[in-house]
């Protein structure tokens, strides 16, 4: 049997909260869950956390990940290596970036999400 056919179809809400119940289960803080839908088709949602350091990233992406596959949810990918200050796990419908605070300051993902004109500067442009 192949295993990427083997994930069951959770509900939106409840990729959701599997989400922010793993990542404040092991005290990541400041949780905030963006909708971003109507600016791209990458992800429904953005749920963004903080972690206390580089440390704490790590434990809050591999509870994630191992509560994803426990619920049957295949993480798509994740990002950041075990010394960094950001790292994303991406489960489909719902992206997670898990950050130190110094990171989420710098990166803005919230300012930059909750404008369509930063994200279209962004963007590459075709010529």
């Amino acid at each position: 049997m192949n295993n990427q056919h083997n994930t069951k179809n959770l509900s939106l809400d409840e990729q959701i909260q599997l989400a922010t119940n793993a990542l404040d289960d092991l005290k990541a803080s400041n949780i905030t869950v963006m909708t971003v839908e109507h600016l791209t088709e990458v992800a429904e949602r953005i749920i963004i956390a903080n972690a206390t350091s580089k440390r704490h990233v790590k434990a809050l992406a591999d509870k994630l990940g191992a509560k994803a596959k426990e619920a049957g949810l295949m993480p798509l990918g994740r990002e950041g290596d075990k010394d960094s200050d950001w790292t994303l796990v991406d489960l489909g419908a719902v992206v997670v970036h898990i950050m130190t605070p110094q990171a989420r300051e710098f990166y803005d993902l919230e300012g930059l999400w909750s404008s369509p004109e930063s994200l279209r500067a962004l963007a590459v442009q075709k010529e």
